[in-house]
């Protein structure tokens, strides 16, 4: 997005929370901006080809189905290019990046339950010979990566519920179609209905109801940070007693700069149990993040590591319901060039 451009910062910026859920979207926030439909269209679709934007659709909270799972890997330099390669090229894998640490590899696993994500992860064992550290989240304190485009770290304090409700069986090739996002065009989400051979009005209702029920974290434009400015983040982890954890986390969702902040699993050999992450235009201020976050959470007496993303080997949006979706081509997603990360 070049600088100064002012509309395309209030599309992105504004639009990232509460999309409108009408049977004419473009047209009701043309209306907050004192424009066309078809120019608020036409900017939405040339941010996603200048890689600002990602899509408009949904970010599901944890709880709502499927299954996920942090992943990381140790892997010797040398074969880093190669092994990153072999994780990304499964579909199942929709984050992957390298990070400063002797653990360098880190990923997301995702599928249709626990079970399927187990497969995923062996199958990259035996195909690197290589051990891979499984951390499933344990609860979460924080998951929110709308950015303020307008400040200079991603994040507000927002604390994130336990978790949500699963969605029902009969509302799931819906969820498939909004992780994808929605089509650039006119009436949306009449193109969603005509594929789940239902109702906008249907669409619309069960959107709404995700909304209130907490089952949808968001609904709304997804940014691509690095390509925003944000180009420089890092993962923080800390070693704290367990009986202590639930304190600390509360406290890190609640610290501006912080956009995901939760409890997962220890592993062998890695002793950590609290992470949170900050996004930044510099690695300075990434830094003083999280050294103000550490103290205002009260972690500074506790072991703990930075690990600055240094590539991003694959970034794509989540598909916890892909193979419910209903038979259509799905909205496009821009793949991102390998270079930072989330």
């Amino acid at each position: 997005m070049p600088a100064g451009d002012a509309l395309g910062l209030a599309l992105l910026n504004t639009w990232q929370r509460g999309f409108p859920l009408c049977e004419r979207p473009f047209e009701a926030i043309g209306r907050t901006l004192g424009l066309d439909e078809g120019e608020v269209l036409g900017r939405y679709a040339r941010l996603w080809q200048a890689g600002a934007l990602s899509r408009i659709g949904a970010v599901f909270a944890p709880g709502a189905g499927g299954a996920s799972l942090l992943a990381a890997m140790a892997v010797p330099p040398a074969r880093l290019d190669d092994v990153a390669a072999t994780v990304s090229a499964h579909p199942g894998v929709n984050h992957n990046y390298e990070r400063e640490h002797a653990t360098n590899l880190w990923f997301v696993a995702t599928g249709r339950d626990a079970q399927q994500v187990e497969r995923l992860l062996r199958s990259i064992e035996q195909a690197t010979a290589l051990p891979v550290l499984r951390l499933p989240m344990l609860r979460p304190y924080r998951i929110d990566t709308a950015f303020d485009l307008q400040a200079g770290l991603a994040g507000a304090a927002q604390p994130t519920p336990a978790a949500a409700a699963p969605l029902a069986p009969a509302d799931r090739p819906l969820a498939a179609l909004a992780e994808e996002g929605l089509p650039l065009t006119l009436r949306p989400y009449d193109v969603w209905a005509d594929q789940l051979h239902g109702s906008t009005l249907a669409v619309l209702d069960t959107l709404s109801r995700w909304l209130a029920q907490g089952q949808l974290s968001r609904f709304g434009v997804v940014v691509r940070h690095h390509e925003l400015g944000y180009t420089a983040n890092a993962m923080a982890v800390f070693d704290v007693p367990d009986a202590l954890v639930e304190r600390h986390g509360a406290a890190l969702a609640h610290t501006p700069g912080v956009t995901l902040a939760y409890r997962r699993a220890r592993a062998d050999g890695w002793p950590f149990n609290l992470y949170c992450m900050v996004h930044g235009r510099d690695r300075q201020a990434v830094h003083a993040a999280l050294s103000h976050a550490s103290a205002q959470a009260g972690l500074q007496a506790y072991p703990s590591a930075v690990l600055f993303s240094l590539r991003r080997f694959k970034q794509t949006g989540a598909r916890r319901f892909a193979h419910h979706a209903p038979h259509a081509c799905p909205a496009p997603e821009l793949q991102e060039p390998a270079h930072a990360e989330p």
